[in-house]
């Protein structure tokens, strides 16, 4: 095989195989991109963090930002996801409570009305003192206890509710005659009550879905205040998990698959039961990764061997980090930065990695003096063999401005991947 001799911003000159990879991996660090913070004397997370890998990639790569769906608009870590994927979430959407109960293993069929949950602290006077119940780490007996406990035959309709990462959770209804547009009973705030949940619009169905929203919501109450882990965590001076809140309902549609969509196959890894389940509900191989919780202490270097081995026998693999994001809402620009030098180290093994495209970004920005996602540019930043280089050296938001690829639709970002390994469709003659 010819090769190709190239120089590259490190002044120094490599050989590579003259030849176009086969396989993409995107790395989609959450939240990662942020705003100057004041404890970091002005700088972002990023840009004050040690990073020889992820800097490594940007001066042998191209570079540029991304605006996830479009510029001036906030993505939620649901419609960015389908973005990236390359389904435009102003078509694709469902809202978030479909997307998560996929993930977290509830088979969501076309029709079924699904929410997205947080388990949540309730004080005896019956105000919201912790909306995530002091971030508790397994709730899967809560949610079998729910399960099994909770009786809404009277409606006829099914519920199944299914614990994700933390203190998330999911919870899908199967019927005749429900409706989505409800609203919620997370009050967003603490120090309040839970907010009672209504129709939205005026409809029978969605009446009916609010009436059975809120039953479940009071038997379930029942059933945690007297829970063994409830009295154990009230023993130990922790948050108890003891009321269940639920946003983000929506009907649950039709994708179609992604490899019918591109021609490839996919795998999806990722602790974020969201992620996870976008992944599944475009058709990608939900992989299993033992250890990874979606938060600082998840478990990076089984994520990346894992990706290492999915890229054998399939094409593409998205795989989603998610503790800066959390960093980032909970306002700590020092722990974000901390959690960006241990991404760094983890992806070392990437570094040497073959006949594959590896993309680099974030899906939205979390500056930690917003504690939300923000409508920022994400960095971007495209590896592989055949990608045309540029004279960026550093990744991280200003830099990555500075590159090849200039700014960019989120929802193009796949595609130019897939014209790298030459899998793109010709348009025109």
């Amino acid at each position: 095989m010819p090769l190709l001799t190239v120089q590259h911003k490190s002044s120094q000159l490599q050989t590579y195989p003259s030849m176009t990879a086969r396989k993409i991996l995107f790395l989609v660090l959450d939240g990662i991109s942020d705003r100057p913070c004041p404890e970091l004397a002005g700088k972002t997370p990023l840009q004050a963090a040690k990073k020889p890998n992820l800097d490594a990639f940007t001066r042998e790569g191209v570079c540029g930002i991304m605006d996830t769906i479009a510029p001036g608009v906030r993505p939620g870590s649901d419609t960015a996801h389908l973005a990236l994927l390359g389904y435009d979430p102003r078509t694709w959407y469902t809202g978030r409570g479909p997307l998560e109960c996929e993930g977290t293993g509830i088979r969501m069929e076309p029709g079924m009305i699904g929410f997205r949950c947080n388990y949540a602290t309730l004080s005896t006077d019956g105000c919201i003192t912790d909306r995530r119940a002091g971030r508790i780490h397994d709730t899967t007996a809560l949610s079998a206890a729910i399960q099994s406990g909770v009786d809404l035959s009277t409606s006829g309709v099914e519920f199944f509710l299914r614990s994700g990462a933390g203190h998330r959770a999911a919870l899908a209804f199967r019927g005749k005659g429900l409706g989505h547009c409800v609203s919620s009973n997370d009050p967003k705030k603490e120090g309040v009550p839970p907010l009672t949940i209504r129709a939205v619009k005026q409809t029978q169905k969605d009446k009916k879905t609010a009436v059975i929203c809120t039953e479940f919501v009071k038997q379930s109450i029942a059933i945690l205040a007297d829970h063994p882990i409830n009295r154990d965590r009230v023993k130990q001076g922790l948050s108890p998990a003891n009321v269940v809140l639920m946003r983000g309902a929506g009907e649950m549609g039709h994708f179609e698959p992604f490899a019918t969509k591109y021609g490839i196959s996919g795998s999806v890894i990722s602790a974020a039961s969201l992620i996870a389940g976008i992944g599944t509900a475009v058709g990608l191989h939900r992989v299993h990764v033992d250890g990874i919780t979606g938060s600082q202490d998840s478990n990076l270097a089984g994520k990346i061997t894992a990706a290492q081995e999915e890229l054998r026998s399939q094409d593409f693999v998205l795989v989603n980090i998610k503790g800066a994001d959390e960093s980032g809402h909970d306002g700590l620009a020092r722990q974000k930065t901390t959690f960006i030098e241990k991404i760094d180290a983890a992806i070392s093994p990437l570094r040497t990695l073959q006949d594959t495209i590896i993309v680099i970004c974030a899906d939205h920005s979390t500056p930690c003096t917003v504690k939300d996602h923000s409508a920022d540019p994400v960095p971007v930043v495209i590896w592989g063999e055949g990608v045309r280089t540029d004279e960026v050296i550093r990744f991280d938001e200003n830099s990555c401005a500075q590159g090849g690829l200039n700014r960019i639709p989120g929802s193009s970002l796949l595609l130019i991947a897939l014209d790298l390994i030459n899998r793109s469709r010709k348009y025109g003659a």
